[in-house]
């Protein structure tokens, strides 16, 4: 009772708060519309620039000329990011940040979390760039006060920013049609409409449509002889929708609802071991969720944002090989998430700003496994945040506390959980030139063992303890920007400390494994990003970035026996670079991706030891007008040189492959 006591009324508080200062005399300072293309830009590269925490962004012509078809192939650009692909276009693809493992990294998908309760990890690869405006990686956290509390949250957070409606030359529709096709029998069509019902409403609505067959050439070889084989079972077909509304009704006032729904079928082509290169195993997912976003500036000094969000996931998993007396395996889970969010923000002076962020959050897990344990988790999220600005300084600070109650079945109601996590920090302008930027911080957080890790049939482990993280970073900016020229290099040095990381143990055999509370991990690590550009002429634009990451990420749990060896997956060296070449109407990108030696296992020995890996990919796109439209060409060959490589062990990547893509817009 004292955990929904203490949540009500919290948010009972913040919308007396929001409705009581709506009552307030409208203020009656006018706007004006400035030309958002052209300062988008500029704001961007300002934020981040002033950012006391690193920031890397993707916006959305980026994102057209790297060769990329979803948001997981796009964030292997960033620097300090590890993506576990399990090859193929329908493959398993998370993201693992600055060593800390896919959980630590919260995914906001328009300003609201995407979570999965049952395993903790967001699959990327569901996410298309078709409908996708930005992409944003924070290490560390976002520093804007309309967050909500979920932002505190995570050591890592990545915002996903979709398309909203634009409109030109007084129309009141924009269509966008695009048809991609290429290697592996990918079919990819895609549709997308803006409509205008007024002058304070508007609507964009997106499909798309996924299929694959999957199948790629790649060689094997067991020491003994080497052969080419196929990859099987690798196909895909999913489906996308998203449906939603905008409005600014006031001109103060601002809001968004968005339905999405994702239906998908897909082969698990699992490992090559022991020379079996097919896997019968299938999975099906279909997410829906409906979200929205309420935004209203009561005054200069005082706005609040609310958010809300229902969502319903459904996954089967059906794996053949395994027989029992009831038929094969198959494993059905369906989760409902129910989530609420009131920030009120209010400017005491000028320079100070706090903020009082409260979330309400549900998860339940229903599956029909033997002894399930039908566990639902409450979690009350509270973060009050001040934000200090003076002349080239920038400072805030946070506290989170979080409470969650969990209530399960199968087992005995453990105790509530509550813990405060704070976070400092700062960016200063050393200099009397803003071109060069300080910045650290530090931030303390946590993550709460997922459903699997905790009931999950012979493994789970309903004592497990929260996995805790700290992080320390230092850094600079310097950007300097000519009418005809922009430099800008960042650099970052870090050390993060993870303890009572969750880990799987074998038991008495290799069918049921423990989940323990067992490592310490200590990670080491250095990033440095370099972007220019230059405006050749008023035809010619050249843009070219490069990414290097260096992390020691070593065992450092006391009697060990790993103990200093660098943690399965993660190499000493990596680093990517882009060069994107316009002119006229053509585009040009070349694109390299390097990953250093790493090991497959806790063990840094000769057997677990994974050879390094790099790939090049070029795309070239050309647009001309049909019938006073935008016609767009475009033709992407990825691994030029036809690199054989895995980034999980025993899980091949594709070689060579190309793709052709026809873009029309109405």
């Amino acid at each position: 009772m004292r955990f929904f006591k203490s949540f009500y009324c919290n948010l009972f508080i913040g919308c007396l708060l929001s409705w009581s200062a709506m009552a307030q005399d409208k203020d009656s300072v006018s706007t004006t519309t400035l030309n958002e293309v052209v300062l988008k830009y500029n704001v961007t590269q300002h934020q981040a620039h002033v950012s006391p925490v690193p920031v890397q962004t993707l916006n959305s012509e980026t994102l057209a000329q790297l060769n990329s078809l979803n948001v997981a192939d796009a964030i292997r650009f960033f620097s300090g990011v590890q993506l576990k692909d399990y090859g193929g276009v329908g493959g398993l693809k998370t993201v693992n940040i600055r060593s800390m493992g896919s959980q630590h990294t919260a995914v906001f998908y328009d300003g609201v979390r995407l979570g999965n309760a049952q395993n903790g990890q967001v699959d990327l690869g569901k996410y298309s760039l078709n409908n996708m405006e930005e992409i944003s990686l924070y290490q560390g956290q976002r520093t804007d006060l309309d967050q909500s509390a979920n932002g505190y949250a995570s050591a890592n957070t990545m915002y996903l920013k979709s398309k909203t409606p634009k409109f030109s030359n007084l129309k009141n529709y924009e269509a966008e049609a695009t048809v991609k096709t290429g290697s592996f029998g990918l079919f990819n069509p895609s549709l997308a409409v803006d409509y205008k019902l007024n002058d304070n409403i508007a609507a964009r609505v997106s499909a798309e449509m996924v299929s694959a067959d999957g199948e790629y050439e790649f060689q094997y070889t067991n020491g003994s002889y080497d052969t080419t084989a196929v990859r099987e079972n690798a196909d895909i077909k999913s489906y996308r929708v998203e449906a939603a509304l905008y409005g600014n009704p006031s001109g103060k006032s601002s809001w968004h609802i968005k339905y999405y729904h994702f239906d998908s079928e897909r082969g698990l082509p699992g490992a090559i071991v022991a020379n079996v290169f097919s896997r019968p195993q299938r999975l099906w997912d279909q997410n829906n969720f409906i979200q929205g976003e309420f935004k209203h500036k009561v005054n200069d000094s005082y706005f609040f944002v609310i958010r809300g969000k229902y969502a319903s996931d459904h996954s089967r998993y059906v794996d053949p090989e395994i027989v029992s007396l009831d038929g094969i395996l198959d494993n059905k889970y369906f989760q409902k998430t129910y989530y609420a969010s009131v920030v009120n923000t209010l400017k005491i002076k000028p320079f100070w700003e706090i903020s009082l962020a409260s979330d309400f959050e549900e998860n339940t897990l229903d599956a029909n496994l033997y002894r399930f344990a039908y566990p639902k988790r409450f979690s009350m999220l509270n973060a009050l945040a001040s934000n200090l600005y003076f002349k080239g300084l920038n400072v805030q600070l946070s506290v989170l506390s979080t409470t969650v109650n969990e209530t399960v079945e199968a087992y005995d109601t453990a105790d509530d959980l509550q813990e405060f996590t704070p976070s400092v920090m700062v960016n200063v302008q050393p200099l009397k030139t803003p071109d060069l930027r300080l910045r650290a911080f530090y931030k303390n957080s946590f993550r709460m063992p997922t459903f699997n890790d905790l009931y999950y049939t012979f493994v789970g482990n309903t004592y497990l303890k929260p996995e805790y993280s700290e992080q320390i970073n230092f850094g600079f900016s310097y950007q300097h920007a000519k009418q005809q020229s922009f430099f800008e290099v960042q650099a970052d040095v870090y050390k993060i400390w993870i303890t009572d990381k969750i880990v799987a143990v074998p038991g008495t055999n290799l069918f049921r494994w423990t989940m323990l509370n067992l490592d310490t991990v200590e990670t080491t690590g250095l990033e440095v990003g370099l972007k220019s550009s230059f405006k050749l002429s008023n035809q010619f634009n050249l843009t070219s970035k490069v990414n290097y990451t260096y992390q020691e990420a070593i065992d450092v749990t006391p009697d060990s026996n790993t103990y200093g060896d660098q943690i399965p997956y993660i190499p000493l060296h990596s680093g990517s670079a882009t060069v994107m070449a316009m002119f006229k109407d053509f585009k040009f990108n070349y694109s390299f991706i390097y990953t250093g030696g790493r090991y497959s296992q806790k063990a840094n020995i000769n057997s677990n030891y994974l050879e390094p890996w790099y790939t090049h990919d070029l795309s070239a796109n050309y647009n001309l007008r049909l019938f006073k439209k935008s016609l767009q060409f475009g033709l992407e060959v990825n691994n030029v040189l036809d690199q054989q490589y895995a980034v999980i062990k025993n899980f091949p990547m594709p070689g060579r492959s190309y793709r052709f893509t026809l873009n029309y817009k109405l």
